[in-house]
């Protein structure tokens, strides 16, 4: 079987090559821009270019089984033109292309987040739109188009993951709210009583491995994955206070007003030289999500190892060597020297 990773050198797609590894019989084929940033382990073919391209996307599929898509270009708010032109019409391509060319499965990487309120434990459930961040809005429309194409001969895949942690972290909540604690001026959201669903990457990496390989997968499907345990907010708060010296809040609010202050804090934007304190999106992923790993296990097999202290603790060692400041909300423009 021959298996193509989108977006192979970023935090999920490097974490599938090192799970896809194992299976001697199965190629790994790496679509990126830069292979000398793949994974040191990595022994399958690459294939390089960007997934803008028209002509490299109708090549890019030859011989393929399995897709991968592992690559986003993302923000945690705003950016619409740049989230339509750099993820949503590629992805939507690529989809395309692989159905076209008689790919048998693809696999989406999504998020928990991405669901309707309060339908996140139901991973089958319809994702919902969300106008104030455009690319979570993109995620439910290329969840929608899979659930649109998806037949017996075209399986796709969901999988809502939680919150990224580990190695080779991407963007994410964790170095978004790590220097916003230090200002002393975050709440608590509803007394942080809510679970913040931390995924490490190399649960990650198995839950694509189960996905790539488990037979008898047909139509649309759709998977939470998780880690072992699903910490409070609080919990994972109180961690980073006593490991790392973090400031805890030292006020808490409510749901609606704290979507009222990020919605204020958004209008202030374009008058301050720096990224809003808060955004809606932020809010939004501290929200309650209920979400488990009940289908993925069932149907999949899924185990995951790795706790979320032991993600937090892998990631904060990497921060406190690449990061010097605090990590943009959205991710540098694509500008051909990585993926």
């Amino acid at each position: 079987m021959r298996v193509l990773i989108t977006g192979a050198t970023g935090f999920v797609g490097s974490h599938c090559i090192e799970a896809l590894a194992k299976h001697q019989d199965l190629i790994t084929i790496a679509a990126c821009r830069d292979p000398s940033r793949l994974p040191g382990e990595f022994r399958g073919e690459s294939r390089i270019g960007d997934l803008r391209d028209v002509h490299y996307l109708e090549n890019l599929m030859h011989g393929v089984d399995t897709v991968v898509h592992a690559a986003a270009w993302t923000s945690l708010w705003g950016h619409r033109k740049q989230s339509d032109e750099l993820f949503l019409k590629p992805s939507l391509a690529l989809i395309d292309s692989a159905r076209r060319q008689g790919v048998k499965r693809f696999i989406f990487i999504s998020t928990v987040s991405a669901a309707a309120p309060g339908a996140a434990s139901d991973p089958m459930s319809p994702g919902s739109k969300r106008t104030y961040w455009p690319h979570e809005t993109n995620v439910v429309r290329i969840e929608d188009r899979l659930r649109e194409l998806s037949s017996d001969s075209f399986c796709a895949i969901n999988l809502r993951l939680g919150l990224f942690a580990g190695s080779r972290y991407a963007l994410g909540l964790l170095p978004i709210l790590v220097p916003r604690l230090k200002t002393h001026l975050v709440p608590w959201v509803n007394g942080g009583n809510t679970d913040m669903t931390i995924t490490d990457g190399r649960d990650i990496g198995q839950a694509v491995e189960l996905a790539s390989t488990t037979p008898e997968l047909s139509g649309y499907q759709s998977f939470n994955i998780l880690g072992p345990e699903v910490p409070r907010v609080r919990q994972v708060i109180d961690y980073l206070h006593q490991q790392y010296g973090l400031p805890r809040p030292h006020f808490s609010v409510s749901f609606p007003i704290a979507f009222t202050f990020a919605w204020f804090m958004e209008k202030l934007d374009p008058l301050l030289p720096w990224e809003p304190l808060v955004t809606r999106s932020i809010i939004h992923l501290l929200e309650e999500t209920n979400a488990d790993n009940e289908r993925a296990s069932k149907l999949l097999g899924y185990r995951p190892k790795h706790h979320w202290q032991e993600a937090i603790d892998i990631q904060m060692a990497e921060m406190a060597k690449h990061q010097s400041e605090a990590m943009s909300m959205a991710r540098p423009l694509p500008d051909g020297s990585g993926q």
